[in-house]
């Protein structure tokens, strides 16, 4: 049985496949005069939920009633009555409910994904669905005042996954951080730093309400005394703001980079709220809103007629001091990411910002943009347990725990396949001390365990003087058992997994189809010997394995966790 190298899978091949026998059962009818002339639906063809109502089921014939004059069940019998009997592998149609046509095929028409994937490798599994468009994924962002903490790890870790997933469906990915280094938070960070720095140097000091009291930051100012003493403490206040700020932000922001990097976060674009102001984008933002007539000035203050676009209240630009808010730094952000031409901007952002996403979209749609092409995925908080106990301290900082802590703590495969495993919109229950389990409980331990028990058969495979076949000489159709053929069935489901995973910005769908195609690869390895001293079966069975090593390896990947060869 050779493979073929259409990158869509044979899932989708095999849609498509009914999906024009359906049509031709269409004219076919109308000919025949089974049918009057209609005009076709736009049906669907899809994989049951329920494996009992067939490979597929299409709902075709309950589309049609209105233009035939004709009950949808009598609409299926003549459809089958019509349908080529070309379709490969079909063994039966049956008429389901209130009319739909459910297909069963040969259990033997999946094992096509095992030879595409063995030679696709790498490439299994992507599909065209971006077909090359444009789409930024902008996440974590957080600001530059601190140490990253478990919502932004959890952000990170969602929004790189995102990113792989719509690089792997075709979409061309720019990933970005924006740097929130202007406003009220980067003059509270200045005060802060002062007091610190008086502090510091014998000299009394309070930390301003609004500051930041985490011990990091007295770890800042102790090494900028360091490098430069203490010279400012009479120097001229904003020379020595500036000069605080200028050395804690560099130091911060490279301490931001170095920890999603240990991450595995690497972002293409590090982009600069403060830049928005220099380069006269806030202005801009703020003008082109006037001109089309979504802005006017009250009590001294400038607003947005946030109230036009569905916002239950207006919303200021510009205070009544002359200084644009936050609120209008962000619509300029948004304004130059459309600016540089993508068909796509998402952003991750925690939950509690709900209620700017209509704000957002309101001035994106005011300023001429379609609001359609701003998504905003909402998350969730997370809680940390350990020894069944609520978490909440860090040790070193006295703040809530680091992602860097947690990574020492648990390490990075654990981290980043945790934060994925539920949906965005729910709250995440993070486990410590079941993510450092060395067991088959762990989810992540339990789905690299699979890849590195198929990694072991090789090895053994080798020993022996033998090699992986090729795969277009081998027999597939000696896979007749039943954990074989559910296993190249989950195999053969990858595409279509990355494509309902890329459309739904829903990483979570890849961690549970990964930790299902461990399962049905355990379940396999445990009842049946894949090298055995019948040749035949044995190649057949090590490319099944292979194929499942490389949707494990692909799969992972995506979430960006490592698929190792040892356990």
């Amino acid at each position: 049985m050779n493979g073929t190298n259409n990158s869509s899978g044979v899932v989708e091949q095999m849609r498509e496949g009914l999906k024009h026998a359906l049509v031709d059962a269409v004219k076919g009818a109308v000919e025949a005069g089974g049918l009057p002339p209609v005009e076709l639906p736009g049906f669907v063809v899809e994989v049951p939920r329920e494996r009992e109502h067939g490979d597929f089921a299409t709902n075709l014939a309950m589309l049609l009633p209105k233009q035939a004059r004709m009950a949808p069940r009598k609409i299926a019998e003549v459809l089958l009555e019509n349908l080529p009997r070309s379709v490969r592998w079909l063994e039966r149609v049956e008429i389901a409910g209130p009319g739909f046509i459910n297909f069963y095929l040969d259990p033997r028409w999946v094992l096509e994904a095992v030879p595409l994937a063995v030679r696709q490798r790498s490439d299994y599994g992507r599909v065209r669905l971006g077909r090359g468009r444009k789409v930024q994924v902008e996440f974590v962002s957080a600001n530059p005042t601190g140490l990253l903490h478990m919502g932004n790890a959890r952000g990170a870790a969602l929004g790189d996954s995102i990113a792989s997933i719509l690089d792997f469906a075709g979409w061309q990915v720019t990933r970005e951080y924006y740097i929130n280094d202007a406003g009220n938070q980067i003059e509270n960070f200045a005060l802060t730093l002062e007091a610190r720095y008086f502090q510091l140097l014998g000299r009394e000091a309070e930390v301003p309400e609004g500051g930041y009291h985490g011990k990091d930051i007295i770890d800042t100012v102790r090494r900028f005394i360091d490098q430069h003493g203490g010279g400012l403490l009479e120097a001229d206040r904003r020379t020595r703001l500036d000069a605080l700020v200028k050395f804690a932000l560099a130091e911060k922001i490279g301490a931001i980079k170095q920890s999603l990097a240990d991450f595995g976060v690497r972002y293409d674009v590090w982009f600069s709220e403060q830049s928005l102001h220099d380069s006269g984008k806030v202005a801009e933002a703020i003008s082109r809103l006037r001109e089309r007539g979504h802005a006017y000035e009250h009590e001294g203050a400038l607003w947005f007629k946030a109230g036009a676009f569905g916002v239950e209240k207006d919303e200021v630009l510009v205070r009544k001091n002359g200084v644009p808010t936050y609120f209008a730094a962000d619509i300029a952000y948004h304004m130059d990411k459309f600016e540089r031409g993508f068909d796509w901007v998402i952003n991750i952002w925690g939950a509690d910002h709900h209620g700017h996403v209509p704000r957002m979209k309101g001035a994106m749609e005011a300023l001429g943009y379609d609001p359609d092409k701003l998504h905003v995925v909402l998350m969730q908080l997370v809680r940390l347990f350990q020894g069944g106990e609520l978490v909440r301290m860090s040790k070193r900082t006295g703040q809530f725990v680091t992602l860097e802590e947690l990574v020492e703590e648990v390490g990075r495969d654990a981290a980043r396949y945790f934060f994925v495993l539920r949906s965005a919109d729910s709250h995440l229950e993070f486990d410590m001390d079941l993510a450092r389990k060395q067991s088959n409980e762990n989810p992540v331990y339990y789905v690299q365990y699979a890849h590195a028990r198929i990694c072991s058969i090789f090895r053994q495979l080798a020993e022996q003087g033998r090699q992986l076949p090729d795969p277009g000489g081998v027999n597939l159709e000696l896979l007749q058992e039943e954990a074989e053929l559910a296993l190249a069935r989950r195999l053969a489901d990858f595409p279509e997994e990355v494509t309902l995973a890329a459309r739904q910005l829903a990483p979570h769908r890849i961690a549970r189809y990964v930790h299902e195609v461990a399962g049905l690869l355990h379940s396999f390895y445990n009842v049946h010997r894949v090298i055995t001293d019948d040749l035949e079966l044995s190649n057949a069975r090590l490319l099944l394995v292979d194929a499942t090593r490389v949707v494990l390896r692909n799969a992972l990947g995506l979430l960006g966790v490592s698929a190792p060869e040892k356990m």
